[in-house]
């Protein structure tokens, strides 16, 4: 069996269907922390592996990614003036509708590690994209990557609802172009 990951982009190429073409990910070396992140200016929060996230094989559970990908997402918010108290007041929230992560390596007890995301797509009424990356710094392997779709809600009846003002400015400073995973 070919690995199409591996062969060249001339072989992906054709005319007729050009979303084939194999692009790899460009790396953004951040100066600050010397690591290469897969898109320029992550926001970024810093974790460590505590006994609690372990699990019965000895590395960082599954679900614990889960919710350090909500931890991040919130911080980011918080930190573009959106937090829990600005939600209520506009009786609005951004609410996961789905998760794709690709866990590529294992995180242990006692690790420190660093979580990226950036916003990357949004139809400003009721969608919007995060990508997420997280790396170990002590060998710089990345340990996941994520994407998380958001809807807005209506916080008092829990259906979609578009995106107040407020969230279009809020957000919309920090939305980046996708680029290729």
């Amino acid at each position: 069996m070919v690995c199409y990951h591996c062969l060249p982009v001339a072989a992906f190429r054709r005319a007729n269907r050009p979303e084939l073409r194999y692009t790899a990910p460009v790396e953004y070396f951040d100066r600050e922390w010397g690591m290469g992140w897969d898109r320029a200016t992550p926001f970024t929060i810093d974790l460590q592996v505590g006994a609690e996230d372990i699990d019965g094989l000895g590395h960082a559970n599954n679900a614990v990614y889960v919710s350090w990908l909500e931890r991040c997402a919130w911080r980011h918010s918080q930190r573009l003036g959106l937090d829990l108290v600005e939600y209520r007041r506009l009786d609005r929230a951004m609410a996961v509708v789905r998760h794709e992560i690709d866990y590529l390596a294992a995180a242990y007890e006692g690790d420190e590690l660093q979580l990226a995301t950036w916003i990357v797509d949004w139809d400003q009424r009721l969608k919007m994209t995060r990508h997420f990356q997280l790396k170990r710094p002590s060998d710089n392997a990345t340990l996941l990557r994520a994407q998380t779709t958001f809807v807005c809600i209506e916080l008092s009846t829990g259906k979609p609802k578009r995106m107040p003002a407020e969230f279009i400015e809020g957000y919309g400073p920090a939305i980046q172009i996708a680029e290729a995973m």
